[in-house]
């Protein structure tokens, strides 16, 4: 059964549109930039509602509480088969403010040391023509829609 996450894309317009993206923590993603960073989401739990989930982990990756209003966007499908569902919703934030919680791994590897990463190392602000360079690219259809949504109200 494919994995499923859910997720929230944070937006001001500043004064054009920008959307908060993150990129991964640890050492896997240290050197990447490119098509590396994502909206901030994670896993969905058994029984759990995929909204409670977004909310749950914007608070758990910048430590920034969201309570909406939420606008749903279409749900995506990553290369790996994993259902991303994703919802959209004004903010600010400081990025310099940015709290992650963290993960622990084997590092280097098989050294059998265990050392803490955060989840997310950086949060920035970025225009749609940067999110769409920056962002993975199967999640890009969730600045497009964001955008083309904005655009119409």
């Amino acid at each position: 059964m494919a994995k499923k996450s859910a997720g929230i894309i944070l937006y001001r317009q500043q004064p054009s549109l920008q959307v908060l993206l993150v990129h991964p923590g640890g050492p896997f993603w240290a050197k990447k930039d490119v098509g590396a960073w994502t909206i901030p989401k994670g896993e969905v739990e058994e029984g759990e509602d995929f909204l409670t989930t977004a909310i749950r982990e914007v608070q758990e990756e910048i430590g920034l509480p969201v309570n909406g209003p939420f606008m749903e966007l279409q749900p995506i499908k990553q290369k790996s088969g994993k259902w991303v569902y994703a919802w959209a919703t004004e903010a600010d934030f400081d990025t310099t403010l940015l709290v992650s919680n963290s993960f622990e791994m084997e590092w280097p590897p098989r050294s059998g040391q265990q050392k803490s990463f955060p989840e997310v190392d950086r949060a920035e602000w970025f225009s749609v023509q940067e999110a769409i360079e920056k962002i993975i690219p199967a999640q890009i259809p969730f600045v497009m829609e964001l955008e083309k949504t904005i655009a119409a109200l």
